[in-house]
């Protein structure tokens, strides 16, 4: 295996592992600069940088090991991107959580190797924030403006209260169909609006997996900085619109992590 994956974990006979470099990010910078005593690992290591040409990897010396993504561990990654950008006003490309180098020659290699692909990601996203929105609804509140909207559901619901015999069980499967599919317009129409809504305020946006019932949204946007009040206006303008019907959980600004992530590629470093 190439050293550089970092994934090779060296042991002393007391189990033990060495130090590695944890990378958190790529920025634009010749100057060398440190962040704090914010590192992975729960030993409060140094943030700095290590630099080749313009470019810089946003590091910390950490215990050389697979690290798992537990709360601990993914806030202080995300933590650290956060200090580089809110904090010191770069535009951090975000390494994937635990990516490791044995040293940091092996680090600088890799901005080397790499550094016309880093150099064009932190073009495109120099100056561009990301903003997360979820949105919930109240699904009863929701079934009971649609009986009050669709005629056909109110006639249903009728029949199956006043009629007891065999063709409730037919009435019951159409009834069933038509809330399905009347959620479903509902859903789309509402997401439809918010994009629509907050699409001149927003570079890019990306759908992401809803989670539960209750969540119809779940998006990322892309942002430019000077772009980030106008935005932040018009997320609080539908929320307003939509108040009593639709709970808005806005968060951000992030770096990009749904729009570009750096990875290695095992296959490629290992020159396979």
């Amino acid at each position: 295996m190439d050293e550089r994956t970092g994934l090779a974990v060296a042991a002393d006979a007391t189990g033990a592992t060495d130090d590695g470099v944890y990378v958190y990010c790529i920025i634009e910078s010749t100057e060398p600069r440190s962040f704090g005593n914010i590192g992975i690992g729960g030993r409060s290591d140094s943030v700095y940088t290590v630099h080749d040409r313009d470019l810089a990897a946003v590091v910390s010396r950490a215990p050389l090991q697979v690290y798992d993504p537990t709360r601990e561990n993914a806030l202080t990654h995300e933590h650290v991107n956060e200090v580089v950008m809110i904090d010191n006003g770069f535009t951090p490309v975000p390494m994937s959580f635990g990516t490791l180098f044995k040293t940091e020659s092996d680090t600088i290699e890799f901005l080397k190797d790499t550094y016309d692909a880093l150099r064009d990601v932190l073009q495109k996203m120099k100056d561009k924030l990301e903003f997360g929105l979820k949105v919930n609804w109240d699904r009863e509140e929701v079934l009971a403006e649609i009986e009050r909207e669709n005629e056909e559901i109110r006639r249903l619901k009728d029949e199956i209260v006043n009629n007891q015999h065999a063709s409730t069980y037919f009435a019951r499967m159409q009834l069933g169909r038509l809330v399905e599919q009347a959620l479903a317009n509902k859903s789309d129409a509402y997401v439809r609006d918010i994009y629509d809504h907050l699409a001149d305020a927003a570079i890019a946006s990306r759908s992401n997996k809803v989670i539960g019932d209750k969540m119809i949204m779940n998006a990322a946007f892309l942002v430019a900085r000077e772009s980030a009040d106008a935005f932040d206006g018009k997320v609080h303008e539908i929320g307003k619109k939509y108040e009593g019907k639709l709970a808005f959980r806005y968060t951000g600004p992030w770096p990009p992590y749904n729009f570009v992530t750096i990875r290695l590629q095992l296959e490629r470093s290992a020159g396979v």
